[in-house]
């Protein structure tokens, strides 16, 4: 363990034996630091956060800050996060609050741009990409192998499915199916993701089949949207991406839906 003098740890901070904490830092109570933290120097963890193994976080994030909810009184509530995450330059990630999970909860595997903002009680899934400044409201949800984009929000409880990409400057007011390309301001959805299927491996014929399923779901003007989402189901219910897309928009939820403009 290597611990910088000018840093500062609560004795009942919880960290391995491998961790590194450089110059600067303020590790506060509750906090644990898995195998292989670096926190690389003027970090602040003020208290009860997780941070899994292998994470670096660099200078001036402030990770696991109480919610930025007029609600919250102080309550016990925490910050989970997984392994091998990059979080750069001055990230904030808020903990939860009691009317909610009480726990923010970050998965592996992410990168977090400069500027990036997870609120409370938010849950953000694996290999995630949050470009400089993405901003994420509390209670949101990110599936995995997200791109969101430089200076983009979504607006809390907001839904951006599994890889799915968010352009920069939207503003998602708007659930984004997964595998769905949102970009504007306000967001509408533009189509497929085509850039993350081809770099996921998917063939052309594959890539033609979900386009195909696309247009028939939200291009299609022959039957109400409901009508079309029972008949997708049933035409395509042999690609999983599809079932996916689907039960996404199936689920309760408190945002509208991210639909094509017209």
């Amino acid at each position: 363990m290597a611990i910088h003098p000018t840093s500062m740890v609560d004795p009942t901070a919880e960290l391995a034996g491998d961790v590194e904490i450089g110059p600067w830092c303020t590790v506060g109570p509750g906090v644990t630091l898995a195998a292989g933290v670096r926190l690389v120097s003027h970090v602040v963890i003020p208290r009860d956060t997780t941070v899994g193994a292998n994470t670096v976080i660099h200078p001036f994030a402030v990770i696991g800050g109480d919610p930025q909810h007029g609600g919250y009184k102080g309550e016990r509530v925490t910050l989970t996060i997984g392994e091998r995450n990059t979080i750069r330059e001055h990230c904030t990630f808020n903990r939860g609050t009691p009317a909610d999970r009480a726990d923010t909860l970050i998965g592996s595997d992410n990168l977090f741009m400069t500027g990036a903002h997870v609120g409370h009680d938010a849950v953000v899934g694996n290999n995630i990409t949050f470009a400089n400044n993405a901003t994420l409201g509390g209670h949101s949800v990110v599936g995995d192998k997200v791109f969101l984009g430089g200076l983009c929000a979504v607006h809390q409880f907001g839904r951006v499915g599994q890889g799915a990409i968010v352009g920069g400057l939207a503003a998602v007011t708007r659930d984004v199916i997964p595998y769905g390309s949102a970009w504007g301001n306000h967001a509408q959805l533009r189509g497929l993701n085509l850039i993350g299927l081809k770099r996921k491996g998917y063939d052309k014929a594959a890539i033609r089949r979900l386009l195909a399923a696309y247009r028939d779901l939200f291009e299609s003007k022959d039957q109400p949207f409901a009508q079309r989402l029972d008949a997708v189901a049933v035409t395509y219910a042999d690609l999983p991406e599809i079932v996916e897309i689907v039960d996404f928009i199936r689920q309760d939820t408190r945002r509208p839906l991210c639909l094509p403009e017209g």
